[in-house]
């Protein structure tokens, strides 16, 4: 990117405060909540709200693939439907938008992949669910129970509620190819770090926001006016709400495209963006472009992107491994749908109001800390909030779990629920908040087609590998001890050992990315004034 603003215009000072411009500085307060010049709203407004709605969707379907799956088959279903259908649609979908990368415009992949989502959004809803007993062998499958043994039970249940697990991967996806991979990797192609400090707070905000609004407006649309209406099909009150649910998925999918197109339109007008809005063969001669193999054999020789796919693997598979276990109790705590889908939407608006909270000083948190600090924040919450959970867990047949029960006049399955829910809560609010921010400024220092590729084979492909192996580690347990219960131990050890992991990445990846930043502005202006950088100034000078 030249050193001209998106605009055409050249770079006014974007720090959070005006020394050596003529820009005004920010108050207090906006500085926390909204740090941005008014020439700059025009670029952020629609990318905030594009963020917005494909958080709100991301909040909507996680809740929705979780109820249907796990009130159907249980959680112990889940590590099988991430390693043997997840995994492998994540490989697929990468190699899919490689080849439309390599083939068609960015704007143009965008259109393509997010609508062939909310097709299938839309086909689940009106056509598989409905007609579900037609589509499940269930007679095969009840062959299968008995020939084969207990710990497989999880993936017959796949195979019997087939539909079930593809809606649950199709929402999986649309976390990782439409908000990791679509999204940021457009945010980070016309974002630039001294921007990125303050956009991506703004960013944070208003995907946490989201999730507080899709947990309750979810809670609106399963109880108010829209079920039981005559005009909806479905046999039962959750077919009725699922229905408007999805609805609401797809209105929101398309406002995000139609968003899309208008930036795209009004906005990237530069001859700097023609890269996003031509046929990949039209600037064919601007550079030989990467296959997925050559893709992930770059990645491969690059410590920095390692750095990145590793942090990635680290968080994915810590939530997967805990989750799991949590998710079991839940379903045994609330068997209903309805009960289970208004627990887990409450909960999401919880993890929005959190995240929100933090979100609106990431800005300054980044400023006065830096990259590395801020980035090892959410393995710190992720391992101090593991302990706790883990600790009940294994402790609530001693003294001091009674003298808890007795004190809340709860079950030690509502306790648990309760633990587990608060360890969740506080891992994902420091996901959406800090975690994403983090790690999506990472990849702004990178070359175009090094953000593209690489961003799809991590984003893609990684993220899905570390669900993928917490998955591989709960099916072997299950096997083995035939219970979530019997196995949470080794779960706990082997849970230490990835954070003790992840936090070494995440140091040894913010030096990467000071000696990045320093070493691509050989005279470092105020706008890059971040804490951990400061000795490098001096060197880069």
């Amino acid at each position: 990117m030249s050193k001209q603003s998106w605009s055409g215009e050249k770079d006014k000072s974007p720090g959070l405060t005006a020394k050596g411009s003529s820009e005004p500085a920010f108050g207090r307060v906006r500085s926390c909540l909204w740090p941005i010049y008014s020439y700059e709203v025009k670029k952020l407004l629609p990318m905030m709200l594009m963020i917005f709605l494909i958080c709100f969707n991301s909040s909507v379907l996680r809740n929705m693939k979780d109820t249907v799956v796990v009130t159907a088959s249980g959680a112990e279903v889940i590590p099988f439907i991430k390693v043997w259908v997840l995994l492998p649609m994540a490989v697929l979908l990468t190699l899919l938008f490689t080849q439309l990368s390599n083939r068609y415009s960015q704007e143009r992949v965008f259109y393509i992949m997010t609508s062939g989502f909310l097709i299938c959004f839309t086909a689940f809803a009106f056509i598989f669910y409905p007609f579900r007993d037609y589509f499940h062998p269930h007679a095969l499958a009840d062959k299968l129970e008995v020939l084969l043994p207990l710990g497989f039970r999880g993936l017959i249940s796949m195979f019997r509620n087939w539909t079930f697990t593809g809606f649950y991967v199709m929402s999986e996806l649309w976390i990782s190819i439409v908000l990791n991979v679509l999204f940021w990797g457009f945010a980070n192609e016309v974002t630039r770090i001294a921007e990125a400090r303050r956009f991506y707070s703004v960013f944070s905000i208003a995907s946490c926001l989201a999730a507080v609004l899709a947990g309750q407006a979810s809670n609106f649309l399963s109880k108010g006016y829209f079920v039981n209406m005559r005009i909806l099909a479905g046999r039962e009150s959750w077919e009725q709400v699922q229905i408007v649910l999805v609805s609401v998925v797809v209105l929101s999918g398309l406002v995000t495209m139609g968003l899309f197109r208008w930036i795209n339109r009004n906005v990237l007008t530069d001859p700097s963006f023609d890269e996003f809005h031509h046929n990949k063969r039209e600037i064919k001669k601007m550079g030989k472009k990467l296959s997925m193999r050559e893709s992930f054999s770059y990645l491969s020789n690059s410590k920095y992107l390692i750095g990145i796919a590793i942090i990635v693997v680290a968080y994915n598979l810590v939530i997967n491994l805990v989750e799991v276990i949590w998710k079991d109790q839940l379903r045994q705590l609330y068997p209903n749908k309805s009960d289970f889908n208004n627990y887990m939407n409450n909960l999401t608006s919880m993890i929005g109001i959190v995240s929100t909270a933090t979100s609106i000083f990431m800005a300054k948190i980044l400023s006065r800390y830096g990259w590395t600090k801020t980035a090892l924040i959410t393995p710190v919450i992720v391992l101090l909030t593991s302990i706790g959970f883990f600790a009940f867990l294994f402790f609530r047949e001693t003294a001091f779990a009674a003298t808890i029960v007795a004190m809340t006049g709860m079950t030690p399955l509502a306790i648990a629920v309760f633990f587990g829910s608060a360890q969740n809560c506080l891992s994902k609010a420091a996901k959406y908040s800090v975690f994403d921010a983090t790690k999506e400024m990472a990849y702004i220092p990178l070359s175009h087609e090094c953000k593209l590729k690489g961003k799809a084979a991590i984003d893609g492909v990684g993220s899905r590998f570390g669900k993928s192996g917490g998955s591989f580690i709960h099916q072997g347990l299950l096997i083995i001890f035939s219970t979530l219960q019997a196995s949470s131990p080794y779960i706990a050890a082997i849970l230490g050992c990835v954070i003790a992991f992840w936090i070494g990445a995440a140091r040894s990846l913010g030096r990467q990315f000071r000696d990045l930043v320093a070493s691509q502005t050989a005279s470092p202006p105020e706008e890059l004034r971040i804490k951990e950088e400061k000795p490098l100034v001096q060197q880069a000078s």
